[in-house]
């Protein structure tokens, strides 16, 4: 059994103006992910990929369809589902020491007292934080040290499903590379599936079993990873597989392609 099911997932927002209108943001999404599994969802800024993992997330209500959770053997697992923003701040107090906002996360998965010191290291430690880092305050890390520390802490509450939206934004490229093979690392340690959202093509290549491609909040193409980028059906994936090549943005590229 899937340990995800998104089963026709319909989301649209109001618009205020002279006549009030419904602007659809998702439309029809289904898929399944596999424990274990490692999911990319790619596609143009705006097209729907993160709310889509605020709808799995169970942030967002969505106005059709239903997300299924897998949970069984996860009984004891208080939050099955932990997504990580691309904005740390949401989820690290920049004011609080490293160490209590981990240790804080431990006590709400009823870690005892006495194994919370070996889960904290063992956490820190498995994310790349140095233990010198331990007790310095979210504003003090740099911007790929706050990331590390934020993942702690979802790790922390002990997720079978993690979601990671845009993680790579703002990163050059050894860190970017760092981070892919972190991902994988924590794919296999914890055994943690993951459903990444990224508009990087070239990062998903390297990351994901499996790529579903949005367009305008529908699902237009999806299958294992070198199955697409090998043979892609669409045109649109086409379009962001040579937009990866040259460089260049899917709108750059559709500008250029009118010229």
């Amino acid at each position: 059994m899937p340990l995800l099911k998104v089963e026709n997932i319909f989301y649209s927002v109001e618009v205020k103006g002279n006549k009030r209108e419904s602007l659809s943001i998702l439309t029809n999404i289904s898929f399944e992910v596999e424990q274990g599994e490692i999911i990319g969802i790619c596609g143009e800024s705006g097209g729907g990929k993160s709310t889509l993992a605020k709808v799995i997330a169970g942030l967002i209500i969505p106005h059709s369809g239903r997300i299924v959770f897998n949970s069984h053997s996860e009984n004891q697992k208080r939050n099955p589902i932990q997504i990580l923003f691309q904005n740390h701040g949401e989820i690290l107090n920049p004011f609080r020491k490293v160490q209590s906002i981990i240790d804080e996360a431990l006590k709400i998965n009823a870690v005892g007292e006495k194994s919370i010191e070996i889960e904290r290291n063992n956490i820190l430690n498995s994310v790349g934080l140095p233990k010198e880092l331990y007790n310095r305050r979210g504003y003090q890390l740099s911007g790929g040290e706050q990331q590390r520390a934020a993942l702690a802490r979802l790790l922390a509450v002990n997720p079978s499903l993690l979601i990671l939206d845009e993680p790579f934004s703002a990163q050059d490229i050894e860190s970017q590379l760092n981070f892919v093979n972190l991902f994988k690392k924590l794919n296999k340690e914890f055994n943690l599936t993951m459903v990444c959202i990224s508009h990087d093509l070239k990062i998903l290549r390297n990351l994901a079993n499996r790529i579903i491609i949005l367009k305008k909040g529908e699902v237009i193409e999806s299958g294992e990873t070198n199955e697409v980028f090998n043979n892609p059906k669409e045109d649109y994936t086409k379009f962001l597989l040579s937009a990866e090549a040259l460089n260049l943005t899917y709108d750059e590229l559709q500008s250029q392609s009118k010229n």
